[in-house]
């Protein structure tokens, strides 16, 4: 199970990458086109200005939109075995097709339910099954009258079908299990600063599913998150109220306590994750530092000005989920204090350095308390710096750039990679002996027939600093060049 968690976490690390670039535009662009923004900032109110501002929103919100999809293609592509365009084609049709038939069901036979929103939940099951299928019948051979479609073509086929009954689970079991969201909610409102605290733990915990949107516009928009009576109108929902007394002239003292449901995410956001970032690059053999450097200050860099923090979470999401609870957790115990010392920073967005300086410093201290921000996030971020540390070391965590061999120091040219890579299949019995070749960060893993074949001396001489036997197969360190050598041994062999 351990080694399938690390092979689904390195399936994720290709749309991974995406994800900062996309925040920075959604978070920058959406908070400084958002309607209450420009009401409380008419300096922004420029018609060029929020033109910039509303692309940068939408080419952002298009990755987050779709980011279920992207991350089944993802999960499809990382574990089919080859031909892993195929797979890819086919994990995009399979979840468009369980998304489709979930709606279709929806309509024949409950219609007083809205939608059913499976998120990150569902991409990790069609993107599993859709591997399963593809690496079985990549190859199937099929009588001569359906000959066209066999082999590759088949998975799409099969796969599409398989959507259909995974979205006939979904569609049986999924509103109960929303239904059960909901009563929680209910439940958590009334419990005062302990409620606040479940809040925040719950909402991080359900985000590392794409279903934390269950919970919070239970508080945002209805009587869950307080009902005020501002300027002489009835507000209900925590960031109307909010947004209400923020266009209030009149309104004197601090902001109600309806924000609660945002104070708490100012610390986790902009401090406690980019402490993590942190604390994973300083596991990182220094050798290798290099290599993950841009993905981790990219990531913190991200959550501390905008909030976007999947960038971040996916990089330890999969490979250890007990540590996303330590972190919702910790998140839930910031919703908490905040709370305690009556922290009334709202946010139209996230909890990231934009909202914090709009709705926070820009508001005074005399409304918002943002001055404990400042102090309890320097307490989050050495909190979760040496909680992170200390848990990736001790248990061995396998985050980004986390390697026992050094890296590689003999270098792999551009012009010599076609020759190496030639030699190293030869080395490594021949394309006869492959069974499937991959690699990570650093290292290119093979599958192999028979490892007696092998010759391992043979690939250190091509520039390996270490050669591990493990079952079933080998583990080369090459550093950076692992992944150019795999893909050139896979064209020389002729998959992709």
């Amino acid at each position: 199970m351990f080694k399938q968690l690390q092979k689904i976490g390195k399936s994720f690390m290709l749309p991974i990458a995406i994800l900062p670039a996309a925040g920075l535009l959604l978070g920058i662009g959406g908070a400084l086109s958002n309607p209450n923004t420009v009401q409380a900032y008419p300096f922004l109110n420029v018609s060029w200005l929020q033109g910039i501002f509303s692309i940068m929103s939408s080419a952002g919100n298009v990755v987050f939109t779709n980011l279920a999809l992207i991350m089944c293609i993802g999960l499809s592509v990382g574990l089919a075995k080859k031909d892993k365009g195929t797979a890819g084609l086919a994990g995009a049709v399979s979840f468009l097709v369980m998304n489709a038939s979930i709606s279709g069901m929806i309509t024949a036979f409950n219609p007083t339910v809205e939608s059913i929103d499976t998120g990150v939940v569902g991409a990790i099951i069609i993107g599993l099954t859709v591997s399963y299928l593809h690496n079985k019948y990549g190859n199937i051979q099929l009588p001569s009258v359906l000959g066209f479609f066999g082999g590759s073509r088949f998975v799409p086929i099969v796969s599409s079908f398989s959507a259909i009954f995974i979205g006939a689970i979904f569609f049986l079991i999924w509103p109960t299990f929303q239904g059960w969201l909901v009563s929680i909610g209910n439940g958590i409102a009334g419990l005062g600063p302990i409620g606040t605290f479940l809040y925040g733990f719950l909402l991080r915990l359900t985000g590392a599913v794409g279903l934390h949107h269950m919970i919070y516009p239970l508080f945002w928009y209805t009587e869950l998150g307080g009902v005020e009576v501002v300027a002489g109108q009835n507000i209900v929902g925590a960031q109307n109220i909010f947004f209400a007394q923020l266009a209030d002239p009149n309104h004197v003292g601090l902001f109600t306590e309806g924000t609660r449901f945002f104070a708490g995410r100012f610390a986790t956001m902009m401090f406690g994750l980019p402490g993590a970032c942190l604390a994973m690059y300083h596991c990182v053999p220094k050798a290798k530092r290099k290599l993950v450097g841009g993905l981790f200050l990219g990531a913190a860099i991200t959550s501390f000005v905008t909030g976007i923090t999947e960038p971040i979470e996916f990089m330890f999401l999969f490979v250890a989920p007990w540590l996303y609870v330590v972190h919702a957790a910790l998140d839930g115990l910031s919703f908490f204090i905040a709370d305690i010392l009556n922290v009334s920073i709202g946010n139209t967005f996230s909890g990231g350095l934009i909202d914090f300086t709009l709705f926070g410093v820009l508001q005074g201290n005399d409304k918002t308390n943002w001055i404990y921000v400042l102090i309890i996030g320097a307490i989050w971020f050495a909190l979760y710096y040496f909680v992170f540390r200390f848990l990736i070391t001790k248990f061995n965590v396998m985050t980004p750039g986390r390697e026992t061999e050094e890296e590689n120091v003999n270098v792999v040219t551009k012009d010599s990679l076609n020759e190496v890579a030639e030699q190293i299949l030869v080395a490594l019995g021949g394309a006869e002996n492959l069974e499937d070749v991959d690699a990570c960060i650093t290292r290119l893993r093979v599958a192999v027939k028979d490892v007696k074949k092998v010759d391992k001396n043979k690939i250190k001489s091509l520039g390996a600093t270490a050669v591990l036997e493990v079952k079933g197969g080998i583990q080369a360190i090459f550093g950076a060049k692992a992944d150019p050598i795999k893909q050139k041994i896979n064209e020389i062999i002729g998959r992709d």
